[in-house]
C-alpha cells in the first residue's frame, strides 16, 4: 500500500456521508466507495443510479488467535444515521451485523483508501481500491471494473488467522426495487464457478436475450490461493439466506458450497403467501484465509468487473423520452468496451493478467501529479474532477465517438447532446485524452454543422435523433472553433485540421453574419448563450470569444493552405479586439453596451460579469495568448475578484438556484458595483458555478494574480468537504457537472504550458521563479517538468517523458539549461 502522498490530501471521516469515490473506467459506468468503506451507488447498468445499492454486497473479516474467541466484523464503519426509515433497515442492508468503530477515507487519484479503527478487532485494516488510469490511453483507462484490496496488519505479539470474505449479488437484469427494498430483475440469473491462470472466482449471467438492454455479465474474483466459495446463498425465506451465510462464515472463516441452495418449506406456506420474500438475485461469496505472523501485514485482493454491453441509442432525459424508451422506441448501441471484451470474465482475466503493468502506469501518473509542487488545492481540483470523465456524465460508444451530458440527475442524464456552450469550459479531456476530445469536434463540424455554417449547440444526429432546431448558441459556436484549434495543437494531427477546416470556415463566416450586425467584428445581435437566454448588444463574453475564434481561424487557415482566409481572419481578429475594447471597456472592466438594459429581459448592462473574459480564458488554455490588451485583462479580472467574490453567501438575496449558501464564500456570476442592476437580470446572475470559479481562478493565474486565483480555488474546495457536498462531484445542472472540468486549466496556468505539436514547440513558463515541479501532458506523451537552481545559481529545467514521446523539436523554458529524460513505457529511464 502506497501512502506516500497522504499528507497532501484531505481525509474524510466515516461520518462524511456525501463523500463517494467512483470506481470504473471511461464510458463503463461505476460503483462508488463511501467514507465508511461501503460500496454504494451501483451505476453499472448504463444509467445513472445515485442511491442504488446491491443487497448483501459487502466484505467482512474473521480474526482468531490461539486460545482466543474469533471476532467477525463487516468491513465498514458503523452506520451513523439517521435511522428513521419506515421499516427500519432492509434485510439486504444487513445493518444489524457488527461493524467497525471508525473509518477515515482519502484518495490519491486513481487510488482511494479507507482506514478502519476498532479496539475489538485485533488487526488493523485498510481498504485500497482503484480502476487503472493512464493519460493518453483511453482503452486502459476504460476497463469496466475495479480492484479492491484489504491490507491487514497484525500488531499483536502472536500469530493470527484471518479470513476475509466478499459477497456480491447477481443483479443482472436490474429493473429497480420493490416496496420491500428487494431487487426487481428481468430474466433469471445464474452464478458459475470459474478459474483461469490468473484468477479464480464467480461469473454471473442472465438468460435475457443478448440484444436486450438489460443483458450482461458480472465477474467477481480473486488471485489468492487459499479460497473457498459459495456460488449462491441459500434461497430460503424471511432472512434465511443471510443467517445461513453468516453462520457459515463466522463458524470457521471458510465457506461450504455444498450447503443446500433451496431451504425446506414451512407449514406456514399453507397459510401465508411468502413468495414475495423469495429473492430473485443470487448472492455469491468468496473467502480467503491467511495466517499473519505477529507484526506482519497481509494483503487480500479481489476484483469486480462488469459487461453490460447495450445502451439506448439516443439521449433520454425527460418524461416523454423515458416513456418512449419504456415503449421500446429506442434502438440500442454498444458501449465501446464491448468491442474489446466478450464478457465480464474476459475483462477479469485481462485485468489480472496485466495488473502489474496497469497499476505501475497508474502509479506513475499519481506520482507525477501528487509529487509536484502545485498547491494542494489545485491538485485536488484537477484530480477530483477527473471523476467526471468516468461518471455517467460521459459515455463512449462502439463507433469510437465520445459523448457528454451536461451532468446527471440521480437516475437520468441532464442536458443532452455534448452541449457546446457548457463543454466550452472543459479542459481535462482535451489534455488527458485528446483522441476522445477530437471525436466531439468531428461530430460537430462533420455531422451537425448546417450547410450555411450554423452549429446546433446540441449534437443529436450521430445518435439517430433529429437535428436540434433552436438557434445556435453564440458562445458555444465560437468556442467550438477555438477548441478545434486546441485539439489540433495538442495532437499535431494535421489531417484532423484539414478534414475540419471547411466546416470551421463556414462556422466562422456564419458567426460574422449572424451576430455582428454592423460589420465591426463585435457581436451585437441576438446572442443565445450558456445562461439559457440571449444577450443583446456588445459584451466582452461574446466579443472575446469572437476575437479568439478569429485569431484561431487565421492560424488554422494558414496551416490548411488557405492564405486568403488567413489574411482575412488576421485583419478581422485585430479589428475585433480593438473595437470590443473601445466599445465595452469602462476603465475597470468590460460591460455590456446597451442604452437600456431593461429593453430586453435578462441582460446585465453595467454589471461586472464573471464570464466577461471567457474567450480570453479559452485563448490562454488553447495556446493563442492574449486576444485583448493584457493590462485591461488583468484589471478586469481584478475587478471580478473584488466585486463578485462574496465572503458569505447569506448576504446575497437570491431567488435563483442555490449552490453556495449561509456562511460559505462563492463567486457570483455578476455584480453591479456602480449600480444599474436591471429589473430582471439574467436568471443565473446570483448563482455560484464551480466551473466559472475555476475559469476565473485560472485566468487570474494566467495574468499573474496567483494568490487571488488560489484563494478562489480554496473556497471551492472548502465547500466540497464530504459532509455538505461530495468532493468528487461538483454539481450544477446535475452531479459530476462537465463545466467543472475547467479545473485542469489551473495546472496549465501555473505551469505556463503551451503546446504547439504541429509547430514542434512546447513551452513551459511557470509562475514560480525558483524551484518548481508539475505534471504535463499532450497528445503524444506525458511526464514531469522540474526546474531548480544549481550550485552556480543557474536555473536548470528538466523535462521528463514518462510515457509516449516529447513530440517536439524545441522546448522553451525560462531556464538557462534544459535536460530531457525519456522513459521506456511502464519501465524506467
Amino acid at each position: 500500500m502506497n501512502t506516500t502522498f497522504r499528507d497532501r490530501v484531505r481525509a474524510y471521516p466515516g461520518t462524511a456521508s456525501q463523500a463517494a469515490f467512483l470506481l470504473g473506467g471511461i464510458g463503463t459506468g461505476n460503483v462508488s466507495v463511501g467514507a465508511r468503506g461501503e460500496l454504494r451507488d451501483w451505476e453499472i447498468f448504463n444509467w445513472p443510479g445515485k442511491g442504488n445499492y446491491l443487497p448483501f454486497s459487502f466484505f467482512a473479516a474473521r480474526v482468531v488467535g490461539a486460545g482466543a474467541e474469533p471476532v467477525t466484523r463487516v468491513l465498514e464503519a458503523r452506520l451513523p444515521g439517521p435511522h428513521a426509515k419506515s421499516h427500519g433497515y432492509y434485510n439486504g442492508e444487513l445493518a444489524g451485523l457488527p461493524r467497525l468503530a471508525e473509518s477515515t477515507m482519502w484518495s490519491t487519484y486513481p487510488f482511494v483508501y479507507v482506514e478502519f479503527r476498532d479496539d475489538e478487532l485485533p488487526v488493523r485494516v485498510t481498504m485500497e481500491a482503484f480502476t487503472p488510469f493512464v493519460p493518453g490511453d483511453e482503452s486502459d483507462s476504460g476497463i469496466p471494473g475495479a480492484v479492491i484490496r484489504y491490507h491487514v496488519q497484525n500488531p499483536t505479539g502472536a500469530d493470527l488467522t484471518v479470513s476475509l470474505v466478499g459477497s456480491l449479488a447477481n443483479a443482472l437484469g436490474f429493473a429497480g426495487y420493490d416496496v420491500f427494498g428487494n431487487l426487481k430483475l428481468d430474466g433469471n440469473v445464474e452464478n458459475e464457478r470459474r478459474d483461469s491462470p490468473h484468477c479464480r472466482g464467480l461469473h454471473y449471467t442472465t438468460d435475457l436475450d443478448p440484444s436486450s438492454e438489460r443483458f450482461g455479465t458480472i465477474a467477481f474474483a480473486t488471485d489468492e490461493e487459499n479460497v473457498t466459495f459459495r456460488r449462491a446463498w441459500l434461497q430460503g425465506q424471511w432472512t434465511d439466506n443471510a443467517q445461513d451465510f453468516w453462520d457459515d462464515f463466522a463458524s470457521d472463516g471458510r465457506l461450504d458450497d455444498s450447503r443446500t441452495i433451496d431451504a425446506p418449506g414451512s407449514e406456514l406456506d399453507n397459510f401465508y403467501d411468502f413468495s414475495y420474500l423469495r429473492l430473485r438475485e443470487k448472492v455469491g461469496s468468496i473467502a480467503v484465509e491467511k495466517s499473519i505472523p505477529a507484526g506482519q501485514t497481509a494483503t487480500f485482493q479481489f476484483a469486480v468487473t462488469w459487461h453490460v454491453p447495450n445502451r439506448p441509442k439516443g439521449w433520454i432525459e425527460v418524461d416523454d423520452e423515458l416513456a418512449a424508451h419504456a415503449a421500446g422506441r429506442y434502438p440500442t448501441i454498444r458501449n465501446h468496451y464491448a468491442t474489446e471484451y466478450a464478457d465480464a470474465w474476459e475483462v477479469m482475466q485481462r485485468l489480472h493478467r496485466d495488473l502489474p503493468t496497469l497499476e505501475a502506469r497508474s502509479r506513475h501518473f499519481t506520482e507525477a501529479l501528487y509529487g509536484s509542487t502545485l498547491p494542494d488545492e489545485v491538485i485536488e481540483a484537477v484530480a477530483n474532477n477527473i471523476t467526471v470523465v468516468r461518471s455517467h456524465t460521459c459515455f463512449w460508444t462502439e463507433d469510437g465517438n465520445f459523448y457528454g451530458w451536461e451532468g446527471i440527475r440521480d437516475h437520468v442524464g441532464c442536458g443532452k447532446g455534448n452541449v457546446n456552450h457548457v463543454w466550452n469550459y472543459a479542459q481535462t479531456i482535451a489534455y488527458l485524452f485528446p483522441a476522445l476530445e477530437r471525436t466531439m469536434r468531428r461530430i460537430e463540424f462533420q455531422g451537425e454543422l448546417d450547410a450555411d455554417g450554423a452549429l446546433p449547440f446540441r449534437s443529436l444526429q450521430s445518435l439517430g435523433e433529429a437535428k436540434w432546431q433552436m438557434v445556435p448558441a453564440a458562445d458555444g459556436q465560437l468556442g467550438a472553433i477555438v477548441r478545434v484549434f486546441r485539439e489540433w495543437r495538442l495532437s499535431g494531427d494535421d489531417a484532423f485540421l484539414r478534414d475540419l477546416w471547411p466546416g470551421v470556415d463556414r462556422a466562422m463566416e456564419y458567426a460574422l453574419r449572424r451576430w455582428d450586425t454592423d460589420g465591426d467584428a463585435v457581436p451585437d445581435g441576438q446572442q443565445s448563450n450558456t445562461y439559457d437566454i440571449e444577450f443583446y448588444g456588445p459584451n466582452a463574453m461574446m466579443g472575446s470569444l469572437m476575437a479568439a475564434a478569429l485569431k484561431a481561424c487565421a492560424v488554422m487557415a494558414e496551416a490548411a493552405g488557405d492564405p486568403a482566409k488567413a489574411e482575412r481572419y488576421t485583419t478581422l481578429a485585430t479589428r475585433s479586439a480593438a473595437n470590443l475594447d473601445r466599445l465595452c471597456w469602462n476603465g475597470a472592466f468590460y460591460e455590456q453596451r446597451l442604452d437600456d438594459p431593461d429593453a430586453y429581459r435578462y441582460q446585465f448592462g453595467r454589471g461586472c460579469h464573471s464570464d466577461q473574459l471567457l474567450g480570453q480564458f479559452l485563448a490562454h488554455a488553447s495556446g493563442l495568448g492574449h486576444v485583448l490588451p493584457a493590462d485591461h485583462v488583468r484589471q478586469a479580472l481584478s475587478a471580478i475578484y473584488t466585486n463578485n467574490l462574496v465572503d458569505q453567501m447569506s448576504t446575497v438575496h437570491t431567488v435563483q438556484r442555490v449552490y453556495a449558501l449561509n456562511d460559505e464564500p462563492g463567486l457570483v456570476l455578476c455584480s453591479w458595483p456602480e449600480g444599474g442592476r436591471p429589473r430582471f437580470p439574467f436568471g443565473y446572475s446570483d448563482e455560484v458555478w464551480t466551473g466559472v470559479e475555476y475559469q476565473v481562478a485560472a485566468s487570474l493565474i494566467y495574468e499573474g494574480l496567483v494568490e487571488e486565483g488560489l484563494t478562489l480555488v480554496r473556497y471551492v474546495r472548502g465547500r466540497h468537504d464530504g459532509f455538505l457536498r461530495n468532493p468528487w462531484s461538483e454539481n450544477e445542472a446535475g452531479h459530476h457537472y462537465s463545466r467543472s472540468l475547467s479545473s485542469f486549466a489551473l495546472l496549465t496556468a501555473l505551469l505556463g504550458f503551451v503546446v504547439d505539436l504541429p509547430g514542434g514547440v512546447m513551452t513551459f513558463a511557470p509562475k514560480a521563479t525558483g524551484d518548481f515541479t508539475s505534471f504535463w501532458c499532450h497528445g503524444k506523451g506525458w511526464g514531469v517538468y522540474r526546474q531548480r537552481r544549481d550550485e552556480q545559481g543557474e536555473l536548470v529545467a528538466e523535462v521528463e517523458v514518462i510515457e509516449g514521446e516529447l513530440g517536439v523539436a524545441e522546448v522553451r523554458t525560462p531556464a538557462d539549461r534544459v535536460v530531457v529524460l525519456e522513459w521506456v513505457r511502464a519501465g524506467g529511464r
